[in-house]
């Protein structure tokens, strides 16, 4: 029998396979230990989604300040332009 493009990593997930997986946890586990293990799972999610809204967070100011920076520099710029212009007008206007 050959099969025709049915992906073979869904056919794991059918209910029956689902029913078999769970009742082998409540075994390996028991009744009691299945609250904590889901607890602690739901805590490392947490901390994983904590960690990476952090690292999130950390690169956007990184880069707020970056362009802080570029406009601090491009106002100096400005300023320095217009010290010029401003001291080239009163050398101009000195008598000769």
């Amino acid at each position: 029998m050959i099969l025709q493009n049915t992906p073979v990593l869904l056919s794991i997930f059918q209910p029956e396979h689902m029913l078999v997986i769970f009742l082998a946890v409540v075994l390996l586990f028991g009744g009691k230990k299945i609250p904590e293990l889901m607890r602690g799972i739901g805590t490392g999610i947490r901390e994983f989604k904590d960690a990476k809204d952090n690292v999130k967070n950390e690169l956007e100011e990184g880069m707020k300040e970056k362009d802080k920076d570029e406009e601090i520099k491009q106002l100096r710029q400005q300023l320095q332009q217009q010290q010029l212009v401003q001291q080239q007008k009163e050398m101009q206007q000195l008598p000769k």
